[in-house]
C-alpha cells in the first residue's frame, strides 16, 4: 500500500505539470501586455494616458518587466517559471504586489466553505434521490428523481444561482444575495454549486443500486427471510457505493472548478473570483498559481478515492487497481 500511494503522489507531478503548461501557453495567447495594462488600463497609452506616460517612462516599464521575466522569450519565461515552482515559489501578483502563495492562503477558506457544504448538499440530496428512485422503481417518486436530475445537469450553474437570488433574496428577502461569510451567506451558493453534482449522484446511484438488487446474492438475502431495510441497506447500498464513491471524488475537483462561477455570482471572494480578475488583468502569476493548486487538490482526491475502495470493498487491492 505504501508503494502504491508513494507511486500516485510521485503521479500529481506530471498531471500538475500537464496543465500548468496549457494555462501558461493560454495565458501568453491572450493579447496585451500585463505591465503596459496595469499601469494604464489599456495595452497601449494613448492620450488619455498621456500624462501617466510622462510619469512612468518605458525604462520603468521595461525594469518591471524584466522583473517578471516579461521581456524573454515565452519558453525562456516557461523554463523559469517551471524552476521557480519545484522550488514551491508561485511567484508574486503583478497587481497585488503580493506573493502569490500569501493570496491563495487568503482566500482558500471562501472556497472550500462553498465547496465542502456544496458537496455536502450534492451527497445528502444525490444519495438520498438516488436510493429513493431504486426502491420505488416505476412510481411517482421515481420519476420525480429522475426529472430532478435531468433538471440539475442541463440548467447552467449561472442560470440557477441567478434563479435563486431572485426567489430567496430579492422576492422573498429570507437570504443574502451578496456571499462574503459564514451561516446564511453559505445556503444559496452552496446549493447552486451542489445541484449539478446531486443531480450526477442521483443518476448513478439509482443505476448502481438497481443493478445490485438484481443480483443473486440481493434474492439470496430476501429468500432467508431478511427484512428489506436489513437488504438495503446492508447488502445492496455497500455494494452500490462503489462506483459512486469515484464520482464523489471527480466531482470534488469538479466543485472547485465549479467555485469560478459560481464565487462571480455571488461576489464571493473566493480563489474563483480571484482567478476571474487574475486572465481579466493578465495577472500571471495569480491564474498559474491557482492552477497549480487546483491540479494537486484534484489528483489528491483520486488518491483518496482509491484509498477509499479497500474500505468499502475489501475484494480491491491497491497494487491493481486502475482507477483514476
Amino acid at each position: 500500500m505504501g508503494a502504491y500511494v508513494l507511486r500516485r503522489v510521485l503521479y500529481i507531478v506530471p498531471v500538475t505539470l500537464g496543465a500548468v503548461t496549457v494555462v501558461f501557453v493560454l495565458l501568453r495567447l491572450v493579447p496585451g501586455d500585463p505591465i503596459t495594462l496595469y499601469y494604464f488600463g489599456q495595452d497601449q497609452p494613448g492620450q488619455a494616458s498621456a500624462s501617466a506616460a510622462g510619469l512612468e517612462s518605458e525604462a520603468t516599464l521595461q525594469r518591471l518587466r524584466e522583473a517578471y521575466n516579461l521581456d524573454k522569450s515565452v519558453p525562456h519565461q516557461y523554463v523559469l517559471y517551471v524552476a521557480d515552482l519545484a522550488r514551491g515559489d508561485l511567484g508574486i501578483s503583478i497587481r497585488k504586489k503580493r506573493p502569490v502563495l500569501h493570496i491563495i492562503g487568503d482566500h482558500w477558506p471562501a472556497t472550500m466553505q462553498i465547496t465542502l457544504v456544496g458537496m455536502s448538499v450534492a451527497i445528502v440530496v444525490g444519495l438520498t434521490a438516488g436510493i429513493l428512485s431504486a426502491i420505488k422503481h416505476h412510481t411517482i417518486i421515481d420519476y420525480a428523481a429522475q426529472m430532478f436530475a435531468i433538471i440539475g445537469v442541463s440548467v447552467p450553474q449561472f442560470l440557477v444561482g441567478l434563479v435563486l437570488i431572485f426567489i430567496f433574496a430579492i422576492t422573498l428577502g429570507w437570504l443574502p444575495a451578496i456571499s462574503n461569510g459564514h451561516g446564511k451567506e453559505l445556503i444559496l451558493p452552496s446549493i447552486t454549486l451542489g445541484l449539478a453534482a446531486s443531480a450526477i449522484l442521483a443518476r448513478l446511484t439509482r443505476s448502481s443500486m438497481l443493478d445490485v438488487m438484481s443480483r443473486d446474492y440481493i434474492r439470496t438475502a430476501r429468500a432467508k427471510g431478511l427484512r428489506e431495510r436489513a437488504v438495503i441497506w446492508l447488502h445492496a447500498l455497500r455494494n452500490a457505493l462503489i462506483p459512486v464513491v469515484t464520482v464523489i471524488g471527480l466531482e470534488f475537483g469538479g466543485l472547485l472548478g465549479g467555485a469560478v462561477v459560481v464565487e462571480a455570482v455571488f461576489t464571493r471572494q473566493g480563489l474563483g473570483f480571484q482567478l476571474i480578475n487574475s486572465v481579466n488583468q493578465r495577472d500571471y502569476p495569480i491564474a498559474q498559481g491557482l492552477v497549480v493548486m487546483a491540479a494537486v487538490v484534484y489528483a489528491l482526491m483520486n488518491l483518496v478515492v482509491d484509498v477509499l475502495y479497500t474500505y468499502i470493498d475489501p475484494r480491491v487491492r491497491l497494487e491493481g487497481s486502475t482507477a483514476t
